[in-house]
């Protein structure tokens, strides 16, 4: 069944009404920025709104304080509207996340006001520490996405693009054990560490010239002796790896692991190679569910392109839910082409005019979006049939 233009008109009303209150959320949590897994005052505010609304509001989810799920109605089929309110330290809001928690927040409330009871579940979900520690992929671990047939968010940007071209990620701790001696009484009798750390620099700086699209290492020395008269015993190296697919992770994941073997071998040094953070895996685009999305913003005047090829906008936790559920995570642009987020400039630009139109623009379409989802057998249908095929995932 199609969505009647009524219910539309009548989202587009709901958006109106709240439009202000909405940007007073989004301002309130953009002047008190708060980050990883600490985001107590956000979590706060948002789970009072859901409650007054009528929501089942639980927190605690998957073992994060900061985490909530809030529901209105039963069973399948079910829409997940995400939230996302943490900052990032020393330039606060720079990634425009009090506007994914607003539009969020009001695309929920706008779906639960239309929806007639039997229709699904709207799903509000709080996930922390998107910005580094992966609230969303303890929330998939925990099956808050189990039963849900769309997840659905917006993120603003520079760009106003239908799909997010984010990578696979996740970072990697290298530690070199040698031996302590003393650099000019028994030089021999040392085997340095540090050497063996600055040896695995080198080797991936050659690898790095014939590693595919995307895929890059970045690593920093974390520690690299006591003092300079001591044969360095340990050093360790913390490296970043990215690339175009989760598949591909694996793969740069495992050439780091044989670099870093070799060049203990070749230095009479042992290593220990050990995941340091959670994994994020490459976002898959409903590409059904974007389309909605797009001609919804596009009443709006927003219209969404596809990204331009071969460029690529870091990675999120939102890949590992897209893993499991069809999801969109659409850009749409509060600032220029010429800027970029993780900046102070576009910290001003989240909470500037044009991130207020946005975020009314979004939000509806949003809504209009979960809508369809709970609505229209024949788009789920479709959006798992693109899922399957993308994940090989049975549902």
């Amino acid at each position: 069944m199609s969505v009647p233009d009524t219910t539309y008109r009548r989202i587009r009303q709901e958006v109106t009404e709240r439009a202000d209150a909405l940007w007073d959320i989004a301002s309130a949590l953009h002047a008190d920025p708060e980050y990883a897994f600490a985001e107590r005052r956000a979590a706060t505010l948002l789970t009072g709104e859901l409650r007054r609304a009528g929501f089942d509001v639980r927190q605690d989810v998957a073992g994060m304080p900061t985490a909530f799920t809030a529901r209105s109605g039963e069973g399948r089929p079910a829409v997940a509207l995400l939230l996302e309110y943490d900052a990032l330290p020393g330039l606060g809001h720079a990634c425009g996340h009090n506007l994914i928690a607003a539009a969020g927040l009001g695309a929920a409330l706008a779906a639960r006001a239309v929806v007639e009871p039997g229709a699904g579940s709207v799903l509000a979900v709080g996930s922390p520490a998107e910005e580094g520690g992966g609230g969303k992929v303890r929330e998939v671990e925990a099956g808050v996405f189990d039963d849900v047939d769309a997840a659905l968010m917006f993120h603003p940007g520079v760009y106003d693009w239908a799909r997010a071209p984010l990578t696979a990620q996740e970072q990697y701790r290298v530690g070199f054990h040698g031996r302590a001696a003393h650099p000019t009484g028994n030089p021999t009798e040392g085997v340095d560490a540090l050497a063996a750390l600055v040896e695995l620099f080198n080797v991936l700086a050659a690898l790095g010239r014939r590693l595919p699209e995307a895929s890059h290492v970045q690593g920093i020395i974390t520690h690299g002796g006591k003092a300079t008269n001591i044969v360095p015993e340990y050093a360790e190296g913390l490296f970043g790896l990215r690339a175009a697919t989760t598949q591909a992770l694996d793969d740069l994941a495992g050439q780091l692991r044989s670099a870093a073997a070799g060049v203990a071998q070749a230095t009479g040094t042992t290593c220990a190679v050990e995941r340091a953070t959670v994994r994020y895996e490459h976002f898959r685009d409903s590409e059904a569910l974007s389309g909605r999305f797009a001609a919804h913003l596009g009443r709006a005047g927003i219209a969404l392109t596809p990204p331009a090829p071969g460029v690529y906008l870091g990675s999120s936790d939102i890949g590992n839910v897209s893993s499991r559920v069809p999801a969109i995570h659409p850009f749409v642009a509060i600032m220029d082409e010429d800027g970029s987020d993780h900046t102070p400039g576009f910290a001003a630009a989240a909470a500037s005019d044009r991130a207020r139109r946005v975020l009314t623009a979004a939000t509806e379409a949003l809504a209009c979006t979960a809508v369809d989802v709970l609505y229209d057998a024949g788009l789920r249908a479709e959006a798992w049939s693109g899922h399957r095929e993308t994940v090989g995932a049975p549902r």
